[in-house]
């Protein structure tokens, strides 16, 4: 076979070998490789993952592991340390762009609210977070965290304000707790501080009349009203006697968190609990729920009034009656009782 001859086949076989070549890497690195029906799936990968652990991962999302292997490879993501967090994978993505999102660690858009207790937050975030309950419990806990910054195990819950934050899904409990604790400081700014001072409360007791004042009516619009009724018992030294702060108190001696109480009988105003308003004049030891923004905002610029009393409306439901003397009051009072009663609420 002539030189030329043996040439053209050999560049024939090479092209051809090429060609071939080419195509299986555009397959393994530009075909899709998707397996889930979903548009898009988020994948959290937990701290310490090597790659054998995100391979076993993935395996639940990607179709052909050998062409993920073989990007994996190519673009050195094997070596890659810190491969934890929360990512964003859509459906018929190709290797490559599998790859590229197992770089991007995508944030939570963690949120909470009306909380009554620590362990019932802790939970909520537990679900949001790498950091399990435990862990979040344990590091709100700690005496020398909260000596630090100034809160108790029973007023911490103080620390959190209701809001929506991001934050990375692989955030260990120490570090979210640092997060917390500097919202809280960015929200108690000095105007903030201001305004509680001018009301001789600290931030922590304008928390916590605000958590009442959140749990006495959803109205926002409502809330500066009800706050100032709260500020004048307050400022007259007065019994807050607030409703809720009872059936804090009763759930709370009682362990059982999920009962529901409609209407406070004359033996929960019994009730023996620092909690309870109608027994002890001083403010609770902590917030009874953790109050949301306008709530606290509502302390802290209430509305200007000589309101003492007030009462659930028979007439504009969800809503209140105000009143400036007991005998007013009581007219307001009897009403909703009545209304109560023709109900057939007892409990």
């Amino acid at each position: 076979m002539k030189p030329k001859k043996i040439i053209a086949i050999a560049s024939v076989v090479i092209v051809s070998a090429l060609i071939v070549y080419g195509y299986i890497m555009y397959r393994n690195i530009f075909a899709g490789n998707t397996k889930f029906p979903e548009k898009e799936v988020y994948v959290t990968i937990p701290t310490g993952s090597d790659y054998e652990a995100v391979k076993k991962i993935m395996a639940n999302y990607v179709d052909n592991m050998d062409r993920f292997e073989t990007v994996a490879e190519k673009k050195s993501y094997p070596q890659r340390s810190g491969k934890s967090g929360r990512f964003l994978i859509k459906r018929n993505m190709n290797s490559n762009d599998i790859i590229n999102a197992l770089r991007v660690n995508v944030p939570v858009d963690l949120t909470f609210n009306n909380q009554e207790r620590l362990e019932d937050f802790a939970g909520r975030i537990s679900h949001q977070i790498e950091a399990d309950s435990l862990s979040i419990l344990t590091a709100f806990r700690d005496p020398e965290f909260l000596k630090e910054n100034g809160f108790t195990e029973d007023d911490v819950l103080a620390m959190f304000i209701p809001n929506s934050y991001e934050i990375f899904w692989d955030t260990n409990a120490t570090k979210f707790r640092e997060r917390m604790a500097k919202e809280y400081r960015n929200f108690w700014n000095d105007g903030r501080v201001a305004k509680a001072r001018a009301l001789n409360l600290t931030p922590i007791q304008a928390t916590v009349i605000a958590s009442i004042v959140h749990k006495e009516t959803v109205k926002k619009d409502e809330r500066p009203r009800v706050a100032g009724v709260y500020l004048n018992r307050y400022a007259k030294g007065m019994k807050l006697e607030a409703d809720p702060t009872v059936i804090y108190a009763v759930k709370k001696n009682s362990g059982d968190w999920n009962q529901v109480i409609k209407r406070v009988l004359n033996k929960d105003l019994a009730t023996d609990s620092p909690y309870n308003t109608y027994m002890y004049a001083t403010l609770p030891p902590g917030p009874i729920a953790m109050p949301d923004i306008t709530a606290i905002d509502a302390v802290l610029n209430p509305e200007k009034h000589n309101y003492i009393y007030f009462c659930a409306s028979v007439t504009n439901f969800g809503y209140h009656e105000f009143a400036v003397t007991p005998a007013q009051h009581e007219v307001n009072r009897q009403k909703y009782v009545a209304w109560i009663n023709s109900q057939g609420i007892k409990r």
